[in-house]
This record gives structure tokens, C-alpha cells and sequence, in this order.
């Protein structure tokens, strides 16, 4: 908890440390870098290094802290009862911390099969190291079998989450002196336009689905979250930015709302932005998308029902799991705390989890290699 990964900094100290940790141990461990080689993604292997067995995942970075009333330090671990308190105690530093506890265990067992440590970086910000870590894999040829993605859960198996698409949409306008409207094209009303239409595609999607029974809104979800733009109430501004977000039902391709949205806006929106500047118009960014997660009942889900004693449930919010899925690996999301606590001041989880954690981890290592 003491290394400060939060996503806009480095996680190179904590990798540095996790590898030292391990290597003590004689853990070979693998580095995958971002492009600027400011972070990076460790995937270790108990046993024989290779394909096969069981991947334990979790993310090292933290969303910020900035504006949060904390009780104490974020980046000191404080106990207070069986709560245990820090930035990440519960998303999913404590998931990383019973894994490399679990360590001597799991080598002092000699399983016949690997169990894979899979670190990442930049899963709050789109789960970009979990892209550079399959691309690793496939280099490497260290592919599990089957991974387990430790996010807080209460220890449930998750099989199925929602999946995500974040678009920044930029307006160009044409700027000038609010009196004279009409020799000029706003970018804020332009935003506004869009604003709406979203608004209206959400209450669409809540009034007439598709539905999927399992999650909790049973339907997809869209908004925007942030908006942009410009100067002074006497000038007509000349940019303004938007950020929308989706979270979408398995089966669903986010990519189709968003040439709905592109379509409609080429129609109704930009013919105005471009009365007077052909060159003015909208941006379209995809900033990432996640894939939604859906997996099939099998024997890993059920051997983890059987360790847990707890049935299956599904999540709105997106994970690692979904790439690692798509890349063909099975994969379930399940961990200790709960989601509740994640993300707000004095996040907490509770000791007794990590505890339960620690001996899943151990009992579901022995299962799978067996």
C-alpha cells in the first residue's frame, strides 16, 4: 500500500519490488512495458515456466485520492477492527498481497502444473497493460488455462460483467461576438444537441432493453460524464468536449451505438457547425473499450463454486476478465472485499477475506495443477 500507483504515476518501484520478492523465492518473472517504459506488467511462474495451469490476476494501479476527506494517510495501511485501510486495500492491492503470500506454500506443494502471477498496470484507465500482457503471452508462450481475475467480489464467482466504451466527442465551432449568433456556430449548443441525444438513447435502452435478467441494471447504461467548453457568456465558443461512457450487455457491440450517434450528429449537428467553416465539425475518440464478459458454465466456474460455497453472480462494472477472455483464456472474476468500499475515502477490506482468500487461492492451485 505504501508505493503510491495511483494511474497517472509510475509503477516501476512496486514491480521492482513484487520481482526482488520473487526471485528471493527463484520465481522467474517476465516485464511488459508500456511504450514510454514508465510501467510495466510482471507475469512470474510457479513451477515450470510454460503454458498451462492456473493465472492468479491482479491490477497494481489505484484510482486518485485528490479531494477525498481519508481519516489518515492513503498510502499507510491502518487497521481499525478487521478493517484493513488504504488506497487499494480493496481494488485489488489486497488480492495481490494473499498471492505473494501465498508463494512458499504453493512451492513447497511441487504442484505438477504452473500457477501464473499476472500483475498488471492501467486497469482503472482502460486496462491497457492487460492488452500489453496478452501480447506478452503470446510471445512468450506462458498461457494458462485458466485464470482467476481477484477483483472484490465478497468472494463470489463472477462469470459475467458488463463491458465499457469510452469516447471523447471534441466540437469545433466558429467563434465570435454573441451579439451577431448568426456569423457564428456554437460549439457548446452542439455538445448540448449531443448531450440530449444521449440522454434519450439511455432512457431508451432502460424503457426497451434488451434486458439481461443477471445484472443489476438489467440493461445497458450511457451518459456522459464530463463536458467542456468555452470562454465567456459574450463569446460564441469555439470548442467544446464531451466524454461519454457505455456499459453494454454481453452480445452487445458498443461500436454499433456509437455509428448510431455518429450518424445521426452527421445529419442534425454538424450541417450547422459548417454553415459558415467547412472545416469545423465533430471528433470522434475512442478512448478504449473493454470487452463485456460471459462465460459458459465449466469445471473451473464450478470448482470455484464448490471452494467458495457460493453461487455465481454478475457484475455491471468491467474487468480485466473480459480481455483475457476474448483472448481465449477462461476466466472468472473473484476476490476478496467488496466492490462497495472501492474507490471512496478509508477504503477498506476485511482481514477475515484475505484470509478466506488465502486459503481459496491455495485450495483452487492444488485443484487446478491436480
Amino acid at each position: 500500500m505504501a508505493f503510491d500507483t495511483t494511474s497517472r504515476h509510475s509503477n516501476l518501484a512496486l514491480v521492482s519490488w513484487i520481482q526482488d520478492f520473487l526471485v528471493g523465492f527463484g520465481v522467474p518473472c517476465r516485464l511488459s512495458h508500456e511504450p514510454g517504459g514508465t510501467k510495466a506488467n510482471l507475469h512470474a511462474v510457479l513451477g515450470t515456466p510454460g503454458p498451462g495451469g492456473l493465472a492468479l490476476s491482479g491490477h497494481l494501479d489505484t484510482v486518485p485520492v485528490d479531494g477525498q476527506a481519508w481519516t489518515g494517510d492513503p498510502f499507510i495501511l491502518r487497521r481499525r477492527g478487521e478493517r484493513l485501510m488504504a488506497r487499494g486495500a480493496a481494488d485489488m492491492k489486497g488480492f495481490v498481497a494473499v498471492c505473494l503470500a501465498a508463494v512458499p506454500d504453493l512451492l513447497s506443494a511441487r504442484l505438477p502444473g504452473p500457477v501464473h502471477l499476472l500483475f498488471t498496470y492501467d486497469e482503472e484507465v482502460g486496462c491497457h497493460g492487460a492488452a500489453r500482457l496478452i501480447e506478452d503471452i503470446a510471445e512468450s508462450g506462458w498461457r494458462p488455462a485458466n485464470c482467476l481475475v481477484g477483483e472484490p467480489t465478497s468472494l463470489r464467482p463472477v462469470p459475467a460483467h458488463k463491458g465499457t466504451m469510452v469516447v471523447i466527442i471534441t466540437v469545433r465551432g466558429t467563434p465570435g461576438h454573441s451579439s451577431r449568433p448568426h456569423e457564428g456556430a456554437n460549439a457548446i449548443h452542439a455538445a448540448a444537441e449531443l448531450v440530449g441525444w444521449v440522454a434519450a438513447a439511455a432512457r431508451g435502452f432502460a424503457m426497451d432493453g434488451p434486458f439481461d435478467a443477471r445484472f443489476t441494471p438489467p440493461h445497458a447504461t450511457v451518459q456522459v460524464g464530463q463536458i467542456k467548453g468555452g470562454t465567456a457568456a459574450n463569446i460564441i465558443p469555439e470548442h467544446a468536449s464531451m466524454t461519454m461512457e457505455m456499459r453494454c450487455l454481453p452480445g452487445q457491440e458498443p461500436r454499433d451505438f456509437l455509428a448510431r450517434l455518429r450518424q445521426w450528429a452527421a445529419v442534425h449537428v454538424e450541417p450547422e457547425l459548417r454553415r459558415i467553416d467547412p472545416t469545423c465539425g465533430l471528433e470522434f475518440e475512442v478512448r478504449y473499450v473493454i470487452p463485456a464478459l460471459s462465460v459458459a458454465e465449466n469445471r473451473f466456474l464450478d470448482l470455484l463454486g464448490e471452494l467458495t460455497g457460493q453461487s455465481a453472480t454478475a457484475e455491471s462494472y468491467a474487468t480485466e476478465a473480459g480481455l483475457f477472455a476474448a483472448a481465449g483464456i477462461p476466466t472468472i472474476v473473484c476476490g476478496p472485499g467488496d466492490i462497495a468500499q472501492a474507490h471512496k475515502a478509508d477504503e477498506w477490506v476485511d482481514a477475515g477475506q484475505l484470509a478466506a482468500c488465502g486459503v481459496l487461492v491455495r485450495r483452487l492451485a492444488e485443484r487446478c495443477a491436480a
